[in-house]
């Protein structure tokens, strides 16, 4: 069943649109503008509109949800942020565009902003500028680094740019592209001492609308509950709950500018929240993220779609689609447009996902693909001595971890393995979503276990992904035991 819409963002127009929506003949429509914008760090399930246990989290993003379409199986490709969003903006796998970790895209591959750019549109972006490298492939006509963002942390601030960006684009009569990148929720959340040490008195930005404590809290399933953890996670919320005051700001100057109406609104998060097993990894927290997509005329509003599988190398072919502006060659994504139409659309039924370093460009090759029953990971850099070191590990959480392993053996095993995993994992996620049991070594999985390895093959040699040979010797010497 479809909800009527509300229209919370789109005041007037409603009632211009509904009919739309609804069947009526449609004139021909002008190329829509885009409206993108990204969370830094965010859990999938932070939200309320995806379940989110956590009481009025995120009332400004769950009306956008409820005004759109909700993806229930998306996945961005590459749980860090320059590498994601790197995918994000040219359709094509990590080791396809050259930004395995933290290079910058390679000069022959095509952006979806240089495109856009020769189709007439106007381009702006708003804070995460360094994360899209090489700064003169993306075409920006305006943007604004963190700091004119009150650190990626200010609503009001965001809001502001924005009306100034649509006011510009519409005194040039050009259809715009705005890219919108919160720093939230990344590290250092809300209220905690990391960010008192961060900003000290450089702290110029407000506190959320509202903040959690401990006790209002959920601890994710693939952490252990613990006080510290719980501290930090209620720090994480607050950040989740600043995330959403931007979003408002943001759709409410859309909304005033007159231009929502023929304006596509895509949100989605680069990555997995910043704890253990979720960023700088392959798990399915790791990945897995809202992705919301509002488009009046064209997408029914309140749907949600649980069948698909979209990914972040299919964000560019798709806002291609929908510009009309004609897609290059190479890309390893595809359009998703006609599942934005109700289209059933053959082949989205798993995902693959990539990780290689870290900011700091220590290596840790990870593969993996999911459907949905089925998880499976190869560790490249699994060795049994080299030791995972990321950002993820900073902060409350992990010291936590560590402090309860020495008691707690269960505790102890999964920051052992957290910290040298091993070559392979597979995970039954429609009972274990949190992939707190590996199946790889059991006899029982062992034909889903070569299903999986002969996927992670064909999809090696068909992406002419570099680590193949590696894992060809890999898959030899198990095939010997």
């Amino acid at each position: 069943m479809i909800s009527r819409p509300s229209f919370h963002f789109l005041g007037k127009l409603g009632a211009v649109l509904l009919p739309l929506l609804l069947g009526a003949p449609m004139a021909e429509a002008q190329r829509p503008n885009v409206l993108f914008i990204t969370a830094d760090d965010l859990h999938w399930d932070s939200l309320g509109a995806y379940g989110s246990p956590v009481p009025d989290i995120t009332p400004n993003l769950d009306r956008l949800a409820a005004e759109g379409m909700r993806f229930e199986r998306a996945h961005v490709t590459v749980a860090v942020c320059q590498p994601s969003r790197s995918v994000l903006m040219t359709g094509r796998y990590p080791h396809r565009n050259g930004a395995r970790g933290f290079e910058p895209i390679r000069e022959d591959v095509p952006t979806l902003l240089e495109l856009l750019h020769e189709a007439g549109y106007l381009s702006g972006i708003l804070g995460k500028v360094d994360h899209l490298a090489p700064i003169h492939k993306f075409r920006w006509a305006m943007v604004q680094q963190v700091e004119k963002l009150g650190t990626g942390r200010d609503p009001e601030r965001y809001g502001q740019h924005v009306k100034r960006f649509i006011k510009r684009a519409q005194r040039e009569g050009r259809p715009f592209f705005l890219m919108a990148n919160a720093h939230d929720p990344h590290r250092p959340f809300a209220g905690s001492a990391d960010e008192q040490r961060r900003f000290g008195e450089k702290l110029d930005f407000p506190e959320p609308s509202r903040t959690y404590r401990p006790e209002e809290v959920v601890v994710p399933g693939f952490l252990p509950d613990l006080p510290k953890v719980r501290e930090e996670v209620a720090q994480y919320y607050s950040s989740v709950r600043r995330l959403d005051d931007m979003v408002g700001a943001v759709l409410r100057a859309l909304a005033e500018s007159g231009e929502a109406g023929n304006t596509v609104v895509m949100f989605l998060s680069d990555n997995g929240m910043s704890m253990p097993f979720a960023k700088s990894n392959t798990y399915l927290n790791s990945t897995k993220t809202p992705w919301i997509v509002l488009w009046p005329g064209h997408v029914i509003p309140g749907t949600r779609d649980h069948r698909h599988y979209i990914s972040g190398i299919d964000f560019m072919p798709t806002i291609l689609e929908m510009t009309g502006v004609p897609s290059p060659e190479g890309l390893d994504g595809q359009s998703f447009l006609p599942v934005l139409k109700g289209i059933a659309q053959p082949g989205r039924n798993h995902i693959f996902t990539f990780y290689h370093a870290s900011s700091d460009g220590r290596q840790y090759p990870m593969r993996a693909r999911q459907d949905r029953r089925f998880g499976y990971i190869y560790n490249g850099w699994a060795d049994g001595k080299t030791r995972f070191n990321v950002e993820a590990q900073h902060g409350l959480t992990f010291a936590a971890m560590k402090r309860a392993g020495k008691q707690d053996a269960e505790i102890a095993k999964r920051v052992e393995l957290y910290l040298y995993r091993t070559p392979e994992e597979l995970y039954d996620l429609r009972e274990d979503p949190n992939a707190l049991y590996n199946l790889a070594g059991d006899p029982r999985y062992r034909e889903q276990l070569k299903s999986m390895r002969r996927a992670m093959r064909a999809w090696m040699r068909r992406t002419g992904d570099d680590l193949l040979p590696e894992y060809r010797e890999y898959l030899d010497r198990s095939n010997r035991r």
